[in-house]
């Protein structure tokens, strides 16, 4: 698998490259714009690993997930699905929030502050849901000084990408690293590629829940996701000036 990894993550860095060679011109000829085309919340999706485990069922938890009825009624994969969406959903605040400060063009950090908005909420919603079924939730990951953020919910720059960079669409910490030190047209190009796949991998695992859960507000979440996620992929990759 280390070997599946290191071609994916090589194929990304080649990518970016490529990305940001192309596409330098288009973001310094728009660089005026202030706004965008698209409206919509953004989301992430579910932690795959975890949805493969949800293959098996899962017995943890106040009772046998799957044994309730009526409204509360949830199983494994739904389990699953929010114990991903939280640190997918952390990764997204975090190269959000880089934004603010390191962008050239205000395209960028008005898609930023819309996916900061969105997703803050919804990993306190998420949360919700896991403990009321007597869950685990995913706790932060630690940042480069051991904190994990006054709310909890806060990623930071330099925090530990290791233990989620399996997930599809997850950046790990080289990729992060970079996006850090980058600033200006630079850092435009390789956020929007970065949160392009990042999405990419938040509409596949939302398909995954959207098919195989069984908590109605869950499944409602990941129609959401697949719906503004992919409004958002066509947004961004317009501002990187591809079709």
């Amino acid at each position: 698998m280390n070997h599946i990894r290191t071609r994916t993550t090589r194929t990304r860095r080649t990518a970016l490259v490529v990305a940001t060679a192309a596409a330098a011109f288009v973001l310094a000829a728009c660089g005026g714009d202030g706004g965008n085309d698209d409206g919509g919340s953004a989301h992430e999706g579910p932690h795959g690993s975890a949805s493969a485990s949800a293959e098996t069922g899962s017995t943890t938890g106040s009772s046998t997930v799957g044994s309730e009825t009526g409204e509360n009624a949830h199983n494994a994969q739904d389990v699953a699905f929010a114990q991903g969406m939280i640190p997918h959903h952390r990764q997204a605040l975090e190269m959000a929030r880089l934004a603010a400060d390191r962008s050239a063009w205000a395209a960028v950090e008005d898609l930023a502050a819309r996916i900061e908005k969105a997703q803050d909420p919804e990993i306190t919603t998420m949360t919700g849901w896991l403990t009321a079924w007597g869950e685990d939730v995913p706790e932060p990951a630690p940042t480069s000084t051991g904190s994990t953020g006054s709310t909890g919910t806060e990623s930071m720059p330099g925090m530990d990408h290791s233990a989620h960079s399996g997930m599809p669409g997850m950046m790990d910490g080289q990729d992060m690293a970079e996006l850090e030190r980058a600033s200006g047209r630079a850092f435009d190009t390789m956020f929007l590629t970065m949160m392009v796949e990042h999405h990419e991998g938040a509409v596949e695992m939302a398909g995954t829940e959207k098919a195989k859960g069984r908590y109605a507000p869950a499944k409602a979440l990941a129609d959401d996701i697949i719906t503004a996620q992919n409004a958002e992929i066509t947004e961004m990759n317009k501002l990187l000036g591809k079709k």
